[in-house]
């Protein structure tokens, strides 16, 4: 039972490894420091944009419009860490 807490946690990781380089690419790409032109960073963009989409769209339907500013990576990113603290407190129930 074990290993299925520690698949849960790198599935959590991998989750947050994946937003984190969404935020820090668009940020980039606003910035003019990348190119969606270039073949590598279009697959790439895109291929997150795929992934993270169907989750930042139910969250973008609760929050309000703010404009500009998209809030949802940073919800996603608390409910990876509330269900992550979750796993960890309740570590006992996988023994």
């Amino acid at each position: 039972m074990y290993s299925i807490f520690q698949i849960l946690m790198l599935l959590l990781s991998v989750a947050r490894f994946f937003v984190f380089a969404h935020v820090i690419m668009s940020w980039l790409i606003n910035f003019q420091v990348l190119n969606t032109r270039q073949p590598l960073v279009a697959q790439i963009w895109y291929g997150l944009n795929r992934v993270l989409e169907p989750v930042y769209r139910p969250i973008r339907n609760m929050l309000p419009n703010l404009g500009g500013v998209d809030l949802s990576p940073i919800v996603l990113l608390l409910g990876l860490e509330i269900i992550r603290i979750v796993l960890v407190n309740n570590v006992a129930a996988f023994y």
